[in-house]
């Protein structure tokens, strides 16, 4: 995308979309740092479930304090989003603790990986009794980058879990392959919601695809909406330590949020929140319109992080004569380097085959994945295989 362009697509729609909102109670909420300011909360329909969620719920993937999803949910924040492999297992048990006593008052979404039938079912089984619930609102088959990754099996798997009544709705995510995916999905006439990867750093075809899916009335959740991290507990993109903390200080992850949410057709975004500072900023991004100097912070974050975070294109596909799944691969070295999270990196980076495992690509005389958006592939991949293999 060129400079003019990426102008374009960052600065459009600033005026953004009419929300209704409401102040919770009309009651100031409680802060962790004490200040008397009211968050206002707004909300959007995901999609024909007709739930109304929270525009900025609450990704549970990096949480380990369930103090801070029982205070979201003290604040008003009612949509939660955790996985069946998230943590190894160990997420889905905590956030269910967490929020027992809010199960009539909040929607839980999960997910599962497995590839058919029998396995499907039975995650679902552990999923409710780690849950402590009975159903889900939302079961998403998970991380599905091809359409052949949606076999019958899993699908069968869903409607019987929805006929059972342990599910409400059934969703599908994808990182990546949105070009693919979307329409696939659609043709299918099965799925209540899309999860997907949506931010700022991505090109405007994906708009239409977008306004498509939420238009046939399938909720659409935004994931990856601040582009790997916008407040990484080292400087692993290489970036100096000062100019990462002049970003995150200057507001980058209220942009990167705002940026998703300026959108009418994306119902509500799942930023991953580790700590009481972070749910705050990700409160205060909610009901903001997104500005110029929002456009303006994120073209310079856009450019800082150009050479190393992976868009999902999807234009690498198949690139690698070797069969390296090259846009996983970086999206788990961004799990461990932008998010802080090694183990959750490494798990993923364990699960490939062991052949692939196996490829060291500084054997190569030349790597033939070129990126169109910049990023160094080789290099990247040689850190991936550094750090997790």
């Amino acid at each position: 995308m060129s400079s003019t362009s990426r102008r374009s697509f960052l600065g459009a729609g600033l005026a953004g979309p009419a929300l209704a909102s409401v102040r919770p109670g009309g009651r100031a909420l409680p802060q962790a740092r004490g200040a008397a300011q009211e968050y206002k909360l707004t909300y959007g329909t995901l999609g024909k479930t007709g739930l109304r969620v929270t525009r900025m719920a609450f990704g549970c993937m990096t949480t380990s304090d369930p103090s801070v999803i029982e205070r979201a949910a003290d604040m008003g924040i009612n949509f939660f989003d955790t996985a069946r492999v998230y943590q190894g297992g160990n997420n889905e048990r905590m956030v269910g603790a967490a929020l027992r006593k809010y199960r009539d008052k909040v929607y839980i979404a999960s997910k599962t990986k497995a590839e058919d039938r029998r396995t499907a079912l039975a995650d679902l089984e552990t999923s409710l009794r780690e849950l402590q619930t009975d159903h889900l609102d939302v079961w998403y088959l998970h991380s599905r980058s091809s359409p052949s990754m949606v076999n019958e099996e899993v699908l069968e798997a869903q409607r019987i879990a929805k006929r059972d009544g342990k599910i409400r709705f059934a969703g599908v995510s994808f990182h990546d392959g949105h070009r693919e995916m979307i329409p696939a999905m659609m043709k299918l006439n099965h799925f209540d919601v899309f999860l997907i990867s949506y931010n700022f750093t991505m090109d405007a075809w994906i708009e239409p695809l977008i306004e498509q899916a939420r238009k046939a009335n399938i909720g659409m959740v935004a994931m990856k909406g601040l582009a790997g991290g916008v407040r990484p507990t080292v400087s692993v993109y290489k970036v100096p330590a000062d100019r990462l903390n002049r970003l995150n200080r200057t507001g980058a992850a209220v942009a990167a949020i705002k940026w998703v949410l300026k959108n009418p057709y994306i119902d509500t975004i799942i930023p991953s929140i580790v700590d009481n500072d972070q749910l705050e900023e990700n409160l205060r991004a909610m009901a903001a319109p997104f500005t110029e100097a929002d456009a303006r912070l994120l073209a310079a974050r856009l450019e800082e992080i150009r050479p190393y975070y992976c868009r999902m294109c999807g234009s690498c596909k198949g690139a690698c004569p070797k069969g390296m799944p090259v846009s996983d691969v970086l999206r788990f070295l961004m799990y461990a380097e932008g998010y802080g999270q090694f183990g959750l990196g490494r798990e993923n980076y364990q699960s490939l085959p062991a052949e692939l495992r196996s490829i060291r690509c500084a054997e190569c005389g030349s790597c033939a994945v070129r990126c169109p958006n910049g990023v160094r592939v080789a290099e990247r991949l040689m850190r991936a295989q550094e750090v997790f293999g």
